[in-house]
């Protein structure tokens, strides 16, 4: 395919302009250039490479990390009539014959591998007899060793630099902070002058991060607002993951576990059926979602504490890639700070990536306690700034802080009485002065902090004891069973009498504010709207029989804009965004007959 990017714009895709810095990028590429591109998840980036790869003569090399991730693009490419395919080992002999003869034929648009089948001799043979259009990297995060993605396999990818030197090279990512992203562009040789930053902003997800309290009543309040949606519930451990699922089951969701520790089969099983389907609630570690196509995803839930910012941005990033409205919440308390902290400790990783690691982890938890807005403090991060955002929950309720010097003096001084080897629970009973059997046993209602700290009651030194850990005052000694003990920076505080301001808890309580797919089409009258659940069962119906995810029909966003436009023939139809001329052809009748049915 070779023709105007603008007019494959439309015909394929169904759009008569270009977003953002899209027009910018294919131009940029298809006149020859390499590019380096960060752009937000759900902004565009999938068409910066595969339009200038149909609009310049040859193929479109795409390095993709997952297998799934490849199977979900080549799907929707082949919805829109592109003529698209991926390369993998597990490909059947047959199949991998007539892939490459169609390679060699000339008949493909883009072709998708991972790198570690790119870089095997025979396939970079294979290849250099082939013209390319261009060479997309997508994830090119995984390229970078601070990268929260770190894949090997990606950093040989600087031998396609001496194999296509004449080939543009794009390498893509929505998650990259300056470290990462100078590393990227040293190891493909692409200039600072081709790249091209997006920024990090996604409006349409609303951030919330509370401490833990009571991590499954919280979380069952967030799912009160996503009845019927599909969502991630994020985990730590494997076992965490199978316990939150089954839980969720038995709350009445059709929830699913997926993590490393699972047979492969089950995993992709899970994997196809909360891409099929529109109500599912994949409950996963960081093993899954990379590069999830899925757009309809409505909220993102982490109730362990993430690694770090990027891996947050990332995953929160699965949420909403349509553009409608979608909701991420994070909980955290101080044993996730410990853990964290001891996963750092305990790798075989150099020095220098551990004290990267831990300012990392430090930034992550910075995050959690701002009082400001979430948004700005996310942005700032990678060098982005926005105004306060109005969606997210220190905009909608900002935290009351307190001076907790006194309160913070009164911990630790607790905690050294008490030999730095008890719990939280332990130390907030010596300082409400609860005379129970331990206490009394180990004479610690003899100590000068016995009943000190009943000013505050017993969840608001929980939340005090979280803050100091995550301030670094406090360490936990997760080997042993949970003891705190005073770290060097909590002495220096006791010897310095800093003073410290810390957060107010919130009363625990429903949350305000429903973002669902509700309001996603709460702009249509009730008739556009039954006609939208139409639309929906109809697009439903259509893809379980061909065993494709729905949104590669269409996506929920062009469905309300047909709802809304009600397009009574094929050329109405073709007007609509999102509806390219393959799809039209293959779609509008039953659509149409919808429409029909619905009219007024």
């Amino acid at each position: 395919m070779s023709a105007d990017p603008l007019h494959i714009l439309k015909t394929v895709y169904g759009y008569d302009a270009f977003r953002g810095p899209q027009a910018d990028i294919v131009r940029h590429v298809t006149a020859g250039n390499n590019a380096f591109v960060l752009m937000p998840t759900g902004g565009g980036k999938s068409l910066c490479y595969q339009i200038p790869a149909m609009a310049r003569p040859g193929m479109g090399l795409v390095v993709s990390p997952l297998l799934a991730l490849m199977a979900d693009q080549v799907a929707a490419l082949r919805q829109a009539g592109v003529k698209a395919a991926a390369f993998n080992s597990d490909l059947p002999s047959d199949e991998r014959r007539a892939l490459w003869r169609d390679v060699a034929m000339g008949a493909l648009d883009l072709l998708y591998m991972a790198p570690e089948t790119l870089l095997r001799p025979e396939i970079m043979e294979r290849l250099s007899r082939v013209p390319l259009s261009l060479i997309a990297i997508d994830e090119a995060h995984c390229l970078s060793q601070w990268g929260h993605d770190f894949r090997p396999s990606y950093q040989q990818l600087d031998a396609l630099v001496a194999a296509f030197p004449d080939t543009p090279r794009m390498a893509l990512t929505a998650t990259a902070d300056a470290p990462t992203r100078a590393e990227i562009l040293a190891h493909l040789r692409i200039s600072e002058s081709d790249a091209f930053i997006a920024g990090f902003d996604r409006p349409n997800i609303r951030y919330e991060i509370r401490e833990k309290d009571d991590p499954r009543g919280q979380l069952a309040r967030f799912l009160k607002d996503h009845a019927g949606e599909s969502g991630i519930v994020y985990c730590l451990s494997k076992r965490k993951t199978e316990e939150t699922a089954a839980w969720l089951c038995a709350q009445g969701y059709d929830a699913l576990p997926f993590h490393g520790g699972m047979d492969r089969a089950a995993r992709q099983a899970n994997q196809t059926r909360f891409q099929n389907d529109e109500a599912v609630v994949m409950v996963a570690t960081i093993a899954f979602g990379m590069g999830i196509d899925k757009p309809d995803v409505r909220f993102v839930a982490h109730i362990d504490l993430p690694g770090s910012i990027e891996a947050y941005y990332q995953e929160t990033g699965r949420a909403g890639r349509d553009g409608l409205p979608s909701d991420a919440l994070m909980l955290y308390g101080s044993e996730d700070v410990a853990l964290r902290s001891r996963f750092i400790e305990e790798s075989e990783a150099p020095e220098q990536r551990k004290r990267m690691e831990r300012q990392k982890l430090d930034a992550l938890l910075g995050l959690a306690e701002t009082a400001t807005c979430r948004r700005q403090a996310l942005l700032s991060y990678f060098g982005d700034r926005c105004e306060p955002c109005g969606n997210c929950d220190t905009c909608a309720e900002p935290p009351r802080l307190f001076d907790g010097t006194i309160a913070a003096q009164k911990a630790l001084s607790c905690i050294h009485r008490t030999g730095e080897r008890f719990g939280q629970a332990y130390v907030v009973d010596v300082l409400l002065g609860v005379e129970d059997e331990r206490i009394l046993r180990f004479g610690h209602d003899g100590i000068s902090t016995f009943g000190i700290g009943k000013e505050h009651d017993n969840r608001t030194w929980r939340a005090i004891l979280r803050q100091l850990v995550a301030l670094r005052l406090i360490d936990v000694d997760l080997a042993g069973h949970g003891g705190l003990s005073i770290s060097e920076a909590g002495r220096r505080f006791l010897r310095e009498k800093q003073t410290l301001m810390l957060r107010v808890p919130a009363a625990p309580r429903a949350r305000q504010g429903k973002v669902s797919r509700q309001q996603a089409s709460a702009d249509l009258p009730d008739t556009d709207r039954a006609l939208f659940q139409a639309l929906r069962e109809k697009r439903m119906e259509i893809a379980r029989a061909q065993n494709v995810p729905p949104y590669v029909i269409f996506h929920d966003r062009t469905l309300i804009e047909i709802a809304a436009a009600r397009p009574t023939s094929r050329r109405e139809m073709a007007a609509v965004p999102g509806v390219g001329e393959a799809k039209l052809e293959r779609y509008g009748p039953a659509f149409l007959s919808v429409i029909a049915e619905h009219a007024n």
